[in-house]
């Protein structure tokens, strides 16, 4: 075992809990255990493979639901007893359905970041989708299958949209037209594979740079 492994603090059962977060939404999708067994199968398979408790016995992620995590990247914490696991997530996480296993609100006491900015991504997704599974009916299946000078002129459109809405000094104007300016913003990215990602990684280097 490499040394990071070794440093790592199994509790009495053998067992380490490992939080489990999706890699481009950075949304937290389970909570899961892990034996060495479990950790080192994730490891020589980058499939993640956890162990059941109520079983007794080691599961791969996936393994009936097809619903696989690809592991991307394994960061342990500062005591050493806890795994954070980032993953690509196949279809929903949790086994009733939902994306993440933390989808019901409890309670809270404070600001807490609007999920809907995770929203972003999750659209360019199907954005992405639909260009995979183009449908006649489908706005955005014309956008993408028809010629860049239409979207780019659309942008240029919405762009002007949201000038004047900004001009007008109107909130609920600036929203529904930064929403259409984004929305095909996004078309533009998928049709010429520019990520959410990629965007997002220039202006937080910008950022550290300026720091």
């Amino acid at each position: 075992m490499s040394d990071w492994k070794e440093k790592l603090k199994f509790d009495q059962q053998g067992l380490i809990p490992v939080v489990v977060q999706e890699e481009k939404s950075r949304q937290v999708l389970m909570l899961a255990y892990m034996n060495r067994e479990a950790l080192e199968k994730t490891l020589q398979t980058k499939r993640a493979h956890y162990f059941s408790r109520s079983r007794q016995s080691l599961w791969l992620k996936g393994e009936t639901s097809g619903h696989f995590q690809e592991v991307k990247a394994i960061d342990y914490d500062c005591d050493e007893d806890a795994l954070l696991m980032t993953v690509k997530q196949t279809g929903p996480a949790c086994h009733t359905g939902e994306k993440s296993c933390f989808y019901r609100r409890g309670e809270t006491t404070g600001k807490r970041q609007d999920e809907s900015v995770l929203f972003l991504q999750e659209l360019y997704e199907v954005i992405e989708k639909r260009r995979e599974n183009p449908h006649p009916d489908s706005y955005t299946s014309r956008l993408l299958s028809g010629r860049i000078d239409r979207l780019l002129k659309k942008i240029g459109e919405e762009s002007t949209e949201v000038l004047l809405a900004a001009k007008n000094d109107s909130s609920s104007e600036i929203i529904y037209e930064m929403a259409d300016l984004w929305y095909h913003c996004l078309v533009m990215l998928v049709l010429k594979q520019v990520t959410v990602e990629q965007v997002a990684g220039e202006l937080s280097s910008r950022h550290e740079g300026r720091e």
